[in-house]
């Protein structure tokens, strides 16, 4: 069962798709304000729900890397049927898949917020199977959210199961192979204040991205849920203005 508030979400509209994801252990309630925005604004928007997400924590760890990317390239093929070109918007995890997509399909253009690059150096990470073990659940770090009312109406798993982070490895590897294979235009956003995510991955993302129109927006008074957060309104524009340049004949 869904939790109520988190369903995905489809709006009807113009012949610019956008699909929008969801990041690890959130929901697409967390790209559901940028999805209004984009669709007010004309637009086909589709926000998935990736397998094991937005239901129990125990449905996360029945699922594999390969299953959110399959959850992922559904919502390309649904959205591909519905509108005339795709742009793909990622949050975190969900930027990973949106660069992934861009790297195996025909996109039109891709916005990857808050994006790793790779999993931190934590010298826990290859005992995680071990450690999993004892220690089920990584805790999640202090808040780094500006925005403390829409903080407490986030939604996602309190917590990362341990076992499950293992899954980002390849899932990172993945993404970071096809980068050079990305022919679209492509925005990346960050916040100099994400604390979930250290802001250093951007630049390696974006020197690494084969397209030729690219760029970053750095972002203040935010913290790493940038389409939730205080600066939110910035970060919607910027991908609409993104869109409607790309878009242009």
């Amino acid at each position: 069962m869904i939790i109520p508030t988190a369903e995905p979400f489809f709006f009807p509209g113009d012949d610019i798709g956008c699909l929008l994801i969801h990041g690890f252990t959130g929901a697409p309630k967390e790209m559901r304000w940028m999805g209004e925005y984009l669709a007010e604004r004309g637009h086909t928007v589709l926000g998935i729900r990736l397998a094991g997400h937005a239901t129990r924590r125990e449905d996360l760890l029945r699922t594999k890397w390969t299953d959110w990317v399959d959850s992922a390239e559904d919502g390309w093929h649904m959205l591909n049927s519905a509108s005339k070109q795709v742009y793909v918007i990622g949050l975190s995890m969900g930027g990973v898949l949106s660069l992934l997509l861009g790297s195996r399909f025909p996109v039109k253009g891709i916005v990857a917020m808050a994006t790793p690059y790779d999993l931190p150096p934590d010298p826990r990470i290859p005992f995680l199977r071990l450690i999993h073990l004892f220690v089920p659940v990584v805790p999640s770090g202090e808040s780094d959210w500006h925005d403390h009312k829409a903080e407490e109406e986030h939604i996602s798993y309190s917590g990362y199961p341990t076992r499950m982070v293992l899954e980002l490895k390849p899932l990172f590897a993945e993404m970071r192979a096809g980068l050079p294979n990305v022919g679209a235009p492509t925005l990346l956003m960050h916040s100099r204040q994400d604390g979930g995510v250290d802001p250093e991955n951007m630049p390696k993302i974006y020197n690494d991205l084969g397209c030729e129109d690219k760029s970053m927006l750095w972002v203040e008074n935010s913290g790493h849920v940038l389409t939730r957060d205080a600066a939110r309104d910035q970060i919607f524009k910027a991908a609409d203005d993104f869109i409607r340049r790309v878009s242009a004949p």
